[in-house]
């Protein structure tokens, strides 16, 4: 029998594969993966996995002799990046309570998750806790949404026009962005040799409708924000009238998106 839950939340991880991962987040797969560095044979376990663009880069690294797993507390996430990928051990779970024994793993890597744990110094405890002794982590977190060209002019819309839940919804990738913060986050649960490098990425949608839909029907549903097709509708007319300024002449939305890469090592 199947489970309505689940097939919406299958539905919301396709269209975050199909809408965002090759627009956003594919760029900072080999970023990430080149920090740790992922290295042949290595055992990686990528936190926060979503559809597995990063475990895909490190099942590439690592070679025959090595070990990927991908780790997320979405089902619908875990069942697209399955069918995408099926050679890698996708596990449900939270951050806050790895499934995994001590020392498990020579690389921990998390990509654009750390921003959304509940608790994200029990997170990072947990992922220095699975790694070897001198293991290496390496995490991305979006810099501040001020440093955006685009996303804080669409939040503001999205807060006038859908409400507070779905502006706090398009914010919420970016509150990690305060450099100092970071820091004193890995710090205190234990990191060594924290360095932060801040790494300009560039955003590339084919047209200021694909980025409206993508954060519309990919990202909000994924935050339990809701719209009704007829207001999908309305913001979309709106997205095209605000976002304008920023198409390319070709008619791509085209923009800088600034992140942190973090690297630490387990003492």
């Amino acid at each position: 029998m199947s489970d309505p839950a689940l097939e919406d939340q299958i539905a919301a991880a396709t269209a975050y594969e199909n809408l965002y991962v090759g627009a956003l987040f594919q760029e900072w797969a080999p970023r990430v993966a080149e920090a740790a560095p992922i290295q042949p044979g290595h055992r990686v376990l990528d936190v926060a996995c979503g559809t597995g663009i990063l475990a895909r880069e490190a099942l590439a690294r690592v070679g025959a002799n090595g070990r990927i797993a991908g780790l997320d507390a979405n089902p619908g996430m875990l069942a697209v990046a399955e069918r995408i990928s099926p050679d890698i051990e996708w596990q449900q779970g939270t951050a806050e309570s790895l499934p995994y024994p001590d020392q498990s793993f020579d690389v921990v890597v998390s990509q654009f998750g750390l921003m959304f744990f509940p608790d994200r110094q029990a997170a990072l405890r947990e992922m220095l806790r699975v790694l070897v002794p001198g293991g290496r982590l390496a995490i991305a977190v979006w810099d501040a949404i001020e440093n955006s060209p685009v996303y804080p002019s669409w939040a503001a819309l999205l807060e006038r026009s859908a409400g507070q839940a779905a502006a706090d919804a398009l914010r919420a990738p970016f509150v990690l962005g305060d450099r100092n913060e970071l820091e004193t986050l890995f710090e205190n649960a234990g990191a060594s040799e924290i360095a932060i490098t801040t790494t300009n990425g560039t955003a590339n949608f084919p047209s200021i409708q694909s980025l409206a839909e993508a954060d519309l029907r990919g990202w909000l549903p994924v935050m339990d924000v809701i719209l009704t097709e007829t207001h999908i509708q309305r913001l979309l007319q709106e997205a095209e009238d605000l976002l304008r300024p920023h198409l390319t002449a070709d008619g791509n939305m085209v923009f800088d998106s600034p992140a942190h890469i973090v690297t630490a090592t387990r003492t």
